[in-house]
C-alpha cells in the first residue's frame, strides 16, 4: 500500500532498500507543543466570538492576488458566516491585497492579525472546520482530527485527501458552503491518522543515520 509518498519514490525509480518509512517530523513538533497550545487556549477563547467557529487562512496568489478571486472567496465566507463564526487570522499578504483593491469583507467574517505557532495550533484543535490553502495545515488538521477544506485543485500532501481529513475544493464555492453545511451536520469526512504520524519521526531518522555511520 502507499505510504505518505512511498509510491512516488518508488516511480522515480528509487530502490525499495534505500526507502525508509520514518514519519512526519513536523507532526513531532505538533505533538511536543500541543500541551503549551492547550494551556493558552482559555485566554485565546474569551477574546473570539462566542460558540463554534470555521478557520480560515489564505495566502497563495491563485487565491488572493486576483481582486475577482478574493471577493468572491469573502462573500462565499461571508455566507458561511451565517451559521458559524468565521476566524480569519490575515496573512500580510492577503491583507494587502484587501485593501489595495478595497474589498468589502462581510460582518460575519472576523478579520485577525497573524497568530503565533501556538495560538494558531490551538484555534486549529478547537475549529469545527479549517479553510485553507496551506500545505502544512493539511497535515497538522489531518493529525487533529478536524475536517480542512483546502482551496486548491492538488496537494503536495495527497495522504491528507486518501487517509486524512482534508478535502480538495479547488475553487468550487459552491461546494465549499456545501461541505461546510454536512460538517456542521455531522456528515462531513472521517479521515484517520497516518500511522507513523506519532511524534517518533526524529528518533527514526536517527537510528537510521547511525545504521549508516
Amino acid at each position: 500500500p502507499s505510504v505518505d509518498g512511498n509510491d512516488n519514490l518508488l516511480h522515480e525509480g528509487i530502490p525499495p532498500e534505500k526507502i525508509r518509512l520514518v514519519g512526519n517530523v513536523m507532526i513531532d513538533t505538533l505533538i511536543r507543543l500541543l500541551p503549551k497550545a492547550e494551556v493558552r487556549w482559555p485566554a485565546l477563547e474569551a477574546e473570539l466570538p462566542p460558540g463554534d467557529f470555521a478557520l480560515v487562512t489564505l495566502h497563495r496568489p491563485s487565491n488572493v492576488d486576483d481582486p475577482r478571486q478574493l471577493a468572491s472567496l469573502l462573500m462565499a465566507l461571508g455566507r458561511i458566516g451565517r451559521d458559524l463564526s468565521v476566524l480569519f487570522p490575515v496573512h500580510p499578504r492577503t491583507r494587502k491585497s484587501i485593501a489595495g483593491d478595497g474589498l468589502e469583507v462581510p460582518q460575519t467574517v472576523y478579520l485577525m492579525e497573524p497568530q503565533g505557532y501556538l495560538d494558531f495550533l490551538a484555534l486549529q484543535r478547537h475549529a469545527e472546520v479549517v479553510i485553507t490553502d496551506s500545505g502544512g495545515i493539511q497535515e497538522e488538521t489531518t493529525y487533529l482530527g478536524v475536517p480542512c477544506l483546502t482551496l486548491r485543485n492538488s496537494t503536495e500532501r495527497p495522504i491528507t485527501v486518501t487517509t486524512g481529513t482534508n478535502i480538495l475544493i479547488g475553487g468550487d464555492l459552491e461546494r465549499l458552503q456545501a461541505e461546510v453545511g454536512r460538517i456542521l451536520a455531522g456528515q462531513g469526512k472521517h479521515g484517520q491518522c497516518p500511522i507513523l504520524w506519532g511524534g517518533h519521526a526524529s528518533e527514526r531518522i536517527a537510528g537510521e543515520i547511525l545504521l549508516l555511520a
